[in-house]
Formats: C-alpha cells, structure tokens, sequence
C-alpha cells in the first residue's frame, strides 16, 4: 500500500464485500472522527485510492475521509459491466449506493475527479437525500460534444501518443501489452505524475501503481468505453441531466487553469440551477489533476466547503 508509510493519520484499509459478492478496495482516515458528515472521495479513470495520498491526512484532520477503489478499477472486484451505456453508468452508480449502504453511512459530502466526478453526478441524481455538498473536479463528460471541429478542445499529449501506438482498443490495452515494461510506459507518457508526487516518493513508486491498477482484467476500462464517445466526450452527456438533482443540493466545480476538460462548464451549470448553489472556480498552476498539481490549495478550498456543512 503506497500510503501506508506516508499517512500521518490513524487509518483502516480494506475489502468492503457487497451482497453481490463483489469487493470494493475501500481506504478509510481518521475513522473516530464520527461527529462531522464524513467526505467521501471518488478517483477518476484509470486511477485508484493511491492517488489521493497528498489529501488524504489534510482532509480527515476534522472530519472521517473514506475513499475506495471503483468497481471495475484498481484493487476493487473487476466484473463484467453492461455494454451500453446507461447500463454501465447504473452499475458503476449501483455499486457507489450499495458500498455507502454497507459502510453505514447515512450521508455524505461526495467528491469526484473527471470519471469520478460523472458518476458523482448521476449518483447524486438518484440518492440526492445522500449528498450534502457535490464536489467536482475536473469533471470528465459534462458538455455535449460541439458540432464545429474547431471548438473541440485538444486532448492532453499522452492520450494522443497512446492512441498512436495501440489505436482505438481499451484506452489503457498499451500497458497489458506492454507487461513487465508497462511501469516504464507510465513513466515515458506520464512523466509529470513522478513530478507531482515528488514530495513522497522519490523513486517510480507512482508509475509501479499506476500500472498495476490497470494491468488487470480491463472491467471499469471497458464500461468507460461503454460511455465515451470519445475520449473527451460521453454518450450521455451530464449537462442533458443535471437540472435533474435536487435544488437543495448545492454543488462546488473546482478546475485547474491549465486543464483540457471544457472550464465553461461551470456557467452553464449555473445557467441550469439558477435557484441552486452552484459555484465554480479554477486553480490556477493545475491542470487536469487539479489535487495532485496544487495540493495545499486544494485541500484548503475543500477543507471549506466541508466546514459550511458542519
């Protein structure tokens, strides 16, 4: 465990079995810390609990942080997923109310990044009375996809060497292909991940659990793919149905300055709840890893959101 020498707070880390025999990876801190709405964080894709290590102490130092490894992702069961995209979306979304049901939490300050923060959304949709304050950041598959070529944002530099290697199979196939050299991979298409986690591992402890986190059966791979469109973009565009979430649900939408998700976004989220709380911002000097580019602002804006619900 990446984290296990890093934490400073009391923690507890393990399987969540749900009653249809999957598992979910699940990483609790400061779990005695019962008297504040726990925040719960949800990794976007191809990532996993390890990733949120320059959060975690920062954020549970008032309240309990409870974070898991999706289904489908990282150390968490690896079933097969529907193959459309509503159905893969309602498992993911399932699977999310089920592990909060088991770990008896009753509600919940619920964060998400890109991936994470789609299905934060449609999870919020369907258990509203489980959410006290929706966090996005970075969301992935909020706008629907622009008819004009020229307003279709860039996607990062990794993505397009990745594609160029292996095409327009499973987005991560490139490392399982790869095997034994696929922490190299990492470390050649994602050398700035070494780079933001530099202050707790000086060695390629970040590309090593990068790589085995999808070096597995491609389960939560395969039912993103179910849901892009393409890489940006999703079938089911969440901006179509976050009018849908109840208006005493307020939402907070962090971006990096930097990011190749679409920041304009945030307005026209706002533009949809106009008798909600809806704010936005950006950081600036982050991109899309907004918690990993500057992690003291970050933990200091979502240290405040948390305090303005208790």
């Amino acid at each position: 465990m990446i984290w296990s020498n890093s934490l400073q707070n009391k923690f507890l880390a393990r399987y969540v079995s749900l009653p249809n025999q999957n598992k979910i990876w699940t990483v609790t801190v400061s779990p005695e810390l019962r008297d504040r709405t726990p925040l719960v964080m949800v990794h976007g894709f191809g990532g996993g609990v390890g990733l949120w290590i320059l959060n975690m102490d920062s954020l549970s130092a008032r309240r309990t942080l409870h974070t898991f490894d999706l289904l489908g992702f990282g150390r968490s069961s690896r079933p097969t997923f529907p193959r459309d995209p509503e159905g893969a979306e309602d498992e993911f979304v399932t699977s999310i109310e089920t592990w909060r049901e088991t770990m008896g939490i009753p509600s919940m300050i619920l964060l998400g990044h890109s991936l994470g923060g789609f299905l934060a959304t449609s999870y919020s949709i369907k258990y509203p009375e489980r959410v006290k304050h929706l966090i996005l950041v970075d969301p992935w598959g909020f706008p629907l996809r622009p008819t004009d070529p020229s307003e279709i944002r860039a996607p990062p530099t990794w993505f397009k060497a990745v594609v160029s290697v292996l095409g327009r199979s499973n987005p991560l196939a490139v490392l399982r292909v790869a095997g034994p050299w696929g922490p190299g991979l990492v470390q050649r298409f994602r050398p700035d991940f070494k780079r933001k986690f530099a202050d707790f591992f000086e060695d390629d402890t970040i590309s090593e659990y990068i790589y085995h986190c999808n070096a597995q059966n491609p389960s939560g791979e395969t039912a993103f793919k179910a849901m892009m469109e393409s890489f940006g973009w999703a079938r089911r565009p969440m901006l179509e149905r976050i009018h849908l979430i109840r208006k005493d649900v307020p939402i907070t939408m962090i971006y990096g300055a930097n990011t190749w998700i679409d920041t304009s976004t945030g307005k026209k989220v706002k533009m949809q709840r106009p008798d909600s709380y809806v704010r936005d911002m950006e950081i600036e000097g982050a991109s899309h890893h907004v918690y990993a580019d500057q992690p003291h602002i970050f933990n200091s804006v979502v240290e405040e959101i948390c305090d303005s619900v208790d």
